[in-house]
């Protein structure tokens, strides 16, 4: 069968990155490649593909002409490093493997099911929680968005992210796109009683008829409050919360990196269990 590789216009557009689009099609569409361009200034070189080949239609050259249009694409938008993603031991590890992609950082996913009841956690002295839905209050905004910059330490592996840099517009924009999409953006936050200020938070997106799986969006503690089992107190009393405003909800998702020991140790007590485990694989470009 002949192949044609048709490049798109995609509609994706973003603020902080814009997406090229190719298809794959001979009788009728056989695959398609999504390159994410970044456009943030720290993170230019960074390009991300997700690439898929209909099963009936692998091991014919579909997927390396796919991935050779995205190559010249993240070339002549100036990219120099190429990631992509595939469950560890799947076809598309191992297509990504013979290409010459390394395995860059690999992220263990786990699940709570909520059916199973959740762990109570003691209070941590010196701190108090808060919660909400959507964007953080205004009072609460700007040390919020301070802690997510406390992200940059978080461990990835081989790969150089660049910096992530975080201010309260970027912050609302999260929260917006999250409720165009029909979904429930809900945090928990610590705030250290002295000062009143965000000092941990972990985020969760709930499908918007509170039905199968909600899915973590990050859980962090600024360093100077590490070691004092904040984020375990905030993750059990969001599954706790989260029990009780949907009961319809069956768990709760979420990835770690491999190297995050003590993250893994933090959702393993409180009762997440191995789903599978991904590698986010990269290639340097010439």
């Amino acid at each position: 069968m002949s192949i044609t590789i048709t490049p798109l216009t995609d509609p994706d557009y973003r603020p902080f990155s814009r997406r090229l689009v190719w298809l794959a099609s001979g009788e009728h569409p056989v695959g398609s490649a999504y390159l994410r361009l970044n456009s943030k200034p720290s993170q230019q070189h960074l390009a991300e593909l997700e690439l898929a080949v209909h099963p009936a239609e692998r091991r014919q050259g579909v997927g390396t002409r796919l991935l050779e249009a995205a190559l010249q694409g993240a070339a002549e938008n100036e990219a120099t490093t190429l990631l992509a993603d595939a469950t560890a031991g799947s076809a598309g590890d191992a297509f990504l493997a013979a290409r010459g992609f390394a395995v860059g950082l690999r992220l263990i996913y786990t699940r709570l099911a909520l059916g199973d009841g959740c762990v109570s956690v003691a209070p941590v002295a010196g701190y108090q929680l808060t919660s909400w839905a959507g964007a953080p209050p205004d009072g609460l905004i700007e040390s919020f968005t301070a802690v997510r910059n406390a992200m940059n330490d978080a461990p990835v592996g081989d790969i150089d992210y660049g910096e992530e840099v975080w201010d309260i517009e970027r912050t609302r924009y999260v929260a917006d796109v999250v409720a165009q999409r029909g979904e429930l953006l809900e945090t928990v936050a610590a705030l250290d009683a002295s000062t009143g200020e965000v000092v941990a938070y972990t985020e969760l997106v709930v499908p918007g008829d509170g039905c199968g799986d909600a899915q973590h969006y990050g859980t962090v503690v600024a360093a100077s409050h590490r070691g004092r089992g904040l984020s375990r107190w905030i993750k059990a009393e969001q599954a706790r919360q989260t029990r009780a405003r949907h009961p319809q909800l069956a768990g709760l998702l979420t990835d770690t990196a491999a190297s995050n020991e003590a993250m893994r140790r933090t959702n393993e007590s409180l009762g997440y269990r191995e789903t599978h485990q991904v590698h986010r694989c990269h290639l340097f470009l010439s």
